[in-house]
């Protein structure tokens, strides 16, 4: 028996979370939160906070956290909650804040569970390739009216992303945003190319995840980072027109459970989200 034929466009022009929709013609959507889950309490901190500046910025806001940390770079690394926890922390959230959320998922047996809670999934960028979990993904978000965020691979071409968007489209998903954090440049570098975000773009709506943008991987067993020059990055990419940045921030990074070395503090992260908001405003966007 024959598939069914793909639509004429693989990724919808908006991506749809909750009510928000993120795309051209939108304002500038703000995923915000810290790295992984360390507490609930920690968790509504940090969501309140980043509600509030979007809120003074006038720029809608998306909660996010991880429950689990799969891609630690030592076996020792702390990891999270798990997915049981981290997902009841999560729905409380929410239910708090009133506002939509996203994590990401490792392995596809925990698309279904996360897509009863979580209005984005989040597919790791290492896993951006990985068949089964954006089948999985993708199934559970058709089913659940959410929406999947595929990070591109740090090794991938801007024109490859074309195949985690036919793949999630085979699985009855188009309601789709990309997000790049960076390309490999060499060995304990990655760089951000905007002609690449561009051709990001001509396939569908595209996070720039502003945090993860300046690691330095490689440094050893935690990854390093140039966290100040996240503000730059930031700039940079509100004034080429994407439709959402990403930005993982804690009250006290150095002491973070995970991504120490990039997290902004939420005072920075706050003048981040108002500077993107006052660029986009100056191009009419």
């Amino acid at each position: 028996m024959s598939s069914a034929p793909l639509p004429a466009t693989l990724a919808q022009p908006h991506c749809s979370v909750g009510s928000i929709r993120i795309g051209p013609g939108q304002p500038l959507a703000i995923i915000a939160g810290p790295c992984v889950l360390e507490s609930l309490e920690l968790g509504l901190t940090i969501g309140r906070a980043m509600q509030a500046a979007c809120a003074q910025a006038g720029l809608p806001y998306i909660f996010k956290a991880s429950f689990d940390k799969a891609n630690r770079s030592s076996i020792h690394s702390k990891r999270g909650p798990g997915i049981e926890q981290g997902l009841a922390w999560i729905a409380e959230i929410k239910r708090q804040l009133s506002v939509p959320a996203t994590t990401d998922i490792h392995e596809p047996d925990q698309a279904e569970p996360a897509a009863q809670v979580i209005d984005l999934l989040q597919i790791p960028a290492f896993l951006c390739r990985q068949t089964d979990l954006l089948v999985a993904a993708g199934h559970a978000a058709a089913r659940h009216n959410r929406a999947v965020n595929v990070k591109k691979g740090q090794f991938l071409s801007p024109g490859e992303m074309k195949g985690a968007i036919k793949k999630l489209a085979e699985a009855n998903c188009t309601n789709i945003l990309q997000t790049d954090r960076g390309t490999f440049f060499g060995y304990g570098r990655l760089v951000n190319d905007f002609i690449g975000i561009g051709d990001m773009m001509d396939l569908g709506p595209v996070c720039f995840d502003v945090t993860h943008s300046t690691q330095l991987p490689g440094a050893g067993e935690q990854t390093g980072g140039r966290p100040e020059r996240a503000p730059l990055l930031a700039r940079a990419a509100a004034a080429a027109g994407v439709h959402a940045l990403f930005i993982e921030t804690h009250p006290a990074p150095k002491t973070a459970m995970s991504d120490s070395a990039t997290m902004l503090t939420l005072d920075t992260a706050a003048s981040v989200i108002a500077a993107a908001s006052a660029i986009r405003k100056a191009i009419g966007n």
